[in-house]
């Protein structure tokens, strides 16, 4: 099995469209499968798993989600790119310890229109089991 797609909860379709746009993820599909259903999906740059909105997919309120954690090798530069873009992203916070690892433990928040919150986390080494076998 593999995670395949998070449905995110949003307030406004075309505005949330818009956002993850200017991320510069891939767009996949915006489709009306009927009378109050629309199903818009991107994938994040480099990810297997997509996320998706619309209409007619949850009852959850928007901005539910909390804690979407992207993965980054460099978290300064994804933070750079993101700001860039205009994205409002939080301070990169991390071990005070400057001998600690940072892998895992360095990380940087920003949300989006609807306070649907994402982590930039840096992972440079992974965990010892942290990699699927074949």
């Amino acid at each position: 099995m593999g995670l395949e797609v998070v449905t995110l909860a949003v307030a406004d379709i075309e505005r949330a469209k818009a956002f993850y746009e200017s991320l510069g993820w891939r767009l996949d599909a915006d489709l009306v499968i009927g009378e109050g259903q629309r199903v818009v999906q991107f994938t994040p740059t480099h990810s297997n798993c997509s996320i998706h909105f619309g209409e007619g997919l949850t009852a959850a309120a928007p901005g539910s989600a909390d804690r979407l954690i992207l993965a980054v090798g460099d978290i300064e530069a994804a933070r750079d790119d993101l700001i860039a873009r205009g994205v409002e992203v939080g301070e990169v916070t991390g071990p005070e310890d400057p001998d600690q690892e940072r892998s895992y433990f360095t990380t940087a928040e920003f949300s989006d229109p609807d306070g649907n919150g994402w982590v930039l986390q840096e992972i440079t080494t992974r965990l010892p089991g942290r990699e699927w076998e074949g």
